[in-house]
């Protein structure tokens, strides 16, 4: 049991008496600004290593993420990268095709892109038409949003991209990625690929969504889990 400690005072006449000395506590102010200053370290750590909330701004993954979804990115499973470097700590598995990832934007990557991974390291891509094909085989695509085009399925004649027309194998530590939103996306097909070290993460769930032309919550969307 712990006893506070007192002061011994001998008065003249020679008896002993004690005055029990109270701790000295915190002002409020200080126990608020001591609160507030390890919420503030525990969110930038968390943001940091773990998780970070992001905004859709454009079209290009429609329909699978609108312009108004805020969503959040596990930073987490792939390695967090370490402040002011490109490099990461080790995450619990690397990037899969299928998965829709945020990255630095490697024409300026003070910006943030988001798109679905389609071919990793090593593999081959070509795009071909409204089909995309990996090490020869065409990928099923139930995600893709696409307008409605008098051109064949399988080919066009003429193709425009920088990357993809012909087979391309995709380098080391790289990633071929498109938007969901084939025809309105800027992408791999135009800029090149994106290289591991610029990932931040995975997307995984959108909590918010508003619809800043009709002025209404999509209440549907809120708690979505992005597989």
């Amino acid at each position: 049991m712990d006893v506070p400690p007192v002061d011994v005072v001998a008065p003249r006449d020679g008896a002993v008496s004690t005055t029990v000395v109270k701790p000295r506590r915190k002002s409020l102010i200080r126990e608020y600004g001591e609160a507030i200053v390890i919420a503030i370290l525990l969110a930038l750590v968390i943001r940091t290593l773990v998780v970070q909330a992001f905004t859709i701004p454009s079209g290009s993954m429609m329909d699978t993420l609108l312009v108004g979804d805020y969503i959040l990115v596990n930073k987490f499973l792939y390695g967090p990268e370490l402040p002011f470097t490109d490099a990461h700590v080790p995450g619990l598995r690397d990037p899969h095709r299928g998965d829709i990832i945020v990255f630095k934007y490697p024409q300026d990557e003070k910006r943030d892109f988001i798109k679905r991974i389609v071919a990793g390291p090593g593999e081959t891509v070509q795009v071909r038409g409204a089909q995309v094909f990996v090490d020869s085989h065409v990928l099923r695509e139930p995600y893709v949003k696409r307008v409605e085009s008098p051109l064949p399925t399988g080919g066009q004649a003429y193709c425009g991209y920088a990357y993809g027309c012909e087979p391309t194998v995709v380098p080391p530590n790289s990633y071929f990625v498109m938007g969901d939103n084939r025809d309105n996306s800027q992408d791999s097909r135009y800029w090149g690929f994106v290289k591991r070290e610029k990932i931040k993460g995975k997307a995984f769930l959108i909590y918010w969504s508003w619809d800043s032309d009709r002025h209404w919550l999509r209440w549907w969307r809120l708690a979505k889990y992005i597989p």
